[in-house]
């Protein structure tokens, strides 16, 4: 059996579960996430506790239990406390502005980029050259990040892009004669 799925899932107070079906939903203060079972996992609710199991011996089963309760654990997180990933932007004349659901960024193109803030993610610009994403599901954080970040990668010479915070660049040395 896969060691992660051994460890069970706490339900702080004010997380709702619920089992239908194969479908399972919790509710939080953050707002609401629900995920498919695979069928190969068994999940049982136990004086809130979630504990998840395999429903056969095979390698799958015990793969998929152990992805199924790492899931679980960023769901509860998510509804809870919720997810959050820094981007810094560096280059000269490099900017990111939020107006409305719309985030805007000047990378150096001849052109603005404008980003479409998708639905349950919110963006925000302390300062003009760090972007705060914010959401429940860390999936979709993470995405959004990565989005963002490909418009303008960090490039190895100078290191002017969009990278997030605490990224190491690791700079090339430039031709020489």
């Amino acid at each position: 059996m896969s060691r992660v799925a051994r460890i069970p899932v706490e339900l702080p107070q004010g997380v709702d579960f619920n089992l239908s079906g194969t479908t399972v939903t919790l509710k939080g203060g953050n707002g609401v996430l629900s995920m498919e079972l695979n069928p190969e996992v068994e999940l049982a609710n136990e004086d809130g506790k979630l504990s998840v199991s395999a429903r056969s011996g095979s390698k799958f089963s015990s793969a998929m239990s152990g992805t199924t309760r790492a899931l679980l654990a960023n769901m509860v997180r998510g509804v809870t406390d919720g997810f959050e990933k820094k981007l810094e932007l560096r280059g000269v004349g490099y900017r990111a502005a939020v107006q409305g659901k719309k985030l805007n960024l000047t990378l150096g193109f001849s052109h603005p980029v404008s980003y479409d803030v998708p639905e349950g993610i919110s963006i925000e610009t302390p300062s003009q050259t760090e972007v705060i994403i914010k959401g429940n599901d860390k999936q979709r954080v993470g995405q959004v990040a990565a989005e963002i970040r490909r418009f303008r990668p960090p490039e190895p010479y100078k290191g002017k892009g969009v990278r997030y915070a605490g990224e190491h660049v690791v700079i090339k040395e430039a031709k020489k004669k």
